[in-house]
């Protein structure tokens, strides 16, 4: 709850999780978690077609996990689902894996919510359809709906307060308001570390705000 790194790109995030897990508790066991992926067929202008298990598995959309889930028992995880809103378990729960068991992973719930912080949950694998309009084939997911959350994106961090934050800014962002959402994630100005790529002139950044907003306003 203290402290996160950020990044403008999924990709990027996963190459820092990766790097990091493979760092940190180097006596913990990998456990490696495989999607089922496949095609709903239930739609007519799909049925005719046969998709590699490579090319489903390589898909990528918003509020999916990975087809290929790494784990170590003490990485920290976020939900990427809502399952139980009412016990904070909800897309962007912040999660500690203690314990991997067949078909369910064991969790402890960290929160600000004394009524539930600590709580021990069980996350099981579901399945999971993502919205026809994220990918050009209505995708059948079956996995557990957690990421590895060493790193996480700018834009999944809205909302959150920590007090060390690392921002990798290697890949610069890309949309309007992003870089304000970073800066404004850390509660203090003096526990923000910012990491700019080796060749940046002038060890600067770019903004990106869409003055398209601002027309028609008052001053």
């Amino acid at each position: 709850m203290d402290r996160t790194i950020l990044s403008a790109k999924n990709d990027d995030v996963d190459k820092i999780n990766d790097a990091i897990l493979d760092q940190i508790y180097p006596d913990h066991e990998k456990h490696v978690m495989l999607s089922a992926d496949s095609v709903n067929l239930d739609n007519n202008t799909v049925e005719n077609q046969v998709y590699p298990i490579e090319f489903l598995n390589s898909l990528k959309a918003s509020g999916l996990p990975l087809s290929k889930l790494i784990l170590k028992t003490g990485c920290p995880l976020m939900l990427l689902w809502n399952l139980e809103p009412s016990r904070e378990l909800c897309n962007g729960s912040c999660l500690i894996l203690t314990d991997v068991r067949q078909g369910v992973l064991k969790c402890k719930l960290i929160t600000e919510d004394v009524q539930f912080a600590g709580e021990t949950i069980f996350i099981p694998r579901i399945s999971l359809e993502p919205s026809s309009e994220t990918l050009p084939i209505l995708l059948k997911q079956r996995q557990f709906p957690v990421y590895l959350a060493f790193a996480i994106t700018i834009n999944k961090s809205q909302g959150q307060g920590v007090r060390n934050v690392g921002l990798d800014l290697r890949t610069p962002v890309f949309s309007h308001g992003q870089l304000y959402i970073a800066f404004t994630r850390c509660t203090s100005d003096e526990q923000i570390k910012v990491l700019l790529a080796d060749d940046v002139e002038d060890r600067k950044t770019p903004n990106i705000v869409y003055m398209e907003v601002f027309r028609g306003l008052l001053l």
